[in-house]
């Protein structure tokens, strides 16, 4: 039995290459099967994304044949951008049958598929569809990374709500504490965040960067 997530962040740069590694790594130590994609890189020159070598690193295992025949990473384009202006730099188009094909070949190989998004839920990865529409259309768990940046709470809560609104399952959300964040903005933002999911999302689990670390999976 495959079990897939989504992981998307509440901006760019929050870290959700660190926790998807961090998350696979873990995995792998119980034991499971597991694979991550990034099927949307911009910003990479390179025949393999950047984001599938940070995640191989944090797995500490070699790259795996799906890597390097592009499953794992279907579109790579040059410029750094939301990949709708990206692959129109690169006069390019993105296939939603394509990123179909990939997962669904990943997600019959192995028993964990985790994917992770470009740039927040609200990137456009195509003119008419948003990042959140798309995983919305999937109704596959998100695990949603919040960070300890000045600004989270706000973009949290907007992000938590939007979810709600476009009936997008939360299965977690990471927060993760950025080694540059200010100490007490980390903390007091942890805490107010913590205290508005326990009111309003129940059923979602909350952990931190510093116990995915130290080796904690998720339910699944």
């Amino acid at each position: 039995m495959n079990h897939t997530f989504y992981i998307s962040g509440i901006n760019t740069d929050c870290g959700k290459t660190y926790i998807t590694g961090l998350l696979a790594r873990n995995f792998a130590r119980k034991n499971y099967s597991v694979i991550t994609q990034k099927p949307i890189q911009t910003g990479c020159t390179k025949n393999i994304a950047d984001d599938i070598f940070a995640h191989r690193d944090l797995m500490e295992t070699e790259l795996f044949t799906e890597d390097i025949n592009n499953t794992t990473c279907p579109y790579i384009f040059s410029y750094p951008a939301s990949p709708h202006f990206a692959a129109e730099i690169d006069k390019k188009e993105i296939s939603f049958s394509v990123l179909t094909q990939t997962r669904e070949i990943l997600q019959n190989t192995y028993s964990i598929l985790l994917i992770e998004g470009a740039g927040g839920l609200c990137v456009p990865i195509t003119k008419d569809v948003l990042f959140i529409d798309y995983l919305a259309e999937q109704s596959y768990p998100l695990i949603l990374v919040c960070s300890s940046q000045l600004g989270s709470i706000n973009h949290s809560i907007l992000s938590l709500e939007l979810c709600k609104h476009k009936n997008i399952q939360i299965h977690t959300i990471v927060y993760n504490f950025l080694p540059d964040a200010d100490p007490n903005i980390a903390q007091n933002s942890f805490e107010y965040i913590t205290t508005y999911v326990s009111e309003h999302f129940p059923d979602t689990e909350i952990v931190t960067s510093v116990e995915l670390e130290h080796g904690r999976t998720l339910s699944i």
